[in-house]
């Protein structure tokens, strides 16, 4: 696993991660969320800024994985379908491998 650069993980669109780093930052994604919830409730407009700065950070991860695909990270766009970008965001991105070395996103990050 090695050192997680939370910064790099959730502030910049660029580079990629793979689906390992993927899925512990989808996992802190959701703890955060859960905690924030509980500690401002579901409604107001802190909980509103706090919901956008983790669908911000949610959407830089997702981007970066979408590069270790060799993909666009336009193809996050799917993730605002109901259902089917759930689907394509847990088999695209959480089981599929990225390509192997380096390709127009950058090096390999394994």
């Amino acid at each position: 696993m090695g050192n997680l650069d939370l910064k790099f993980m959730f502030l910049t669109p660029e580079g990629r991660v793979g689906r390992q780093t993927w899925w512990i930052g989808v996992g802190l994604l959701f703890i955060a969320s859960l905690i924030l919830n509980a500690l401002f409730g579901s409604s107001g407009f802190i909980q509103w800024i706090l919901s956008t700065l983790i669908l911000i950070a949610g959407l830089m991860l997702h981007i970066k994985r979408c590069h270790d695909r060799d993909k666009s990270g336009w193809w996050c766009l799917l993730l605002f379908i109901p259902i089917v970008g759930f689907l394509w965001a847990l088999i695209d991105l959480g089981i599929l491998e990225g390509s192997s070395g380096a390709n127009q996103y950058g090096p390999s990050p394994a």
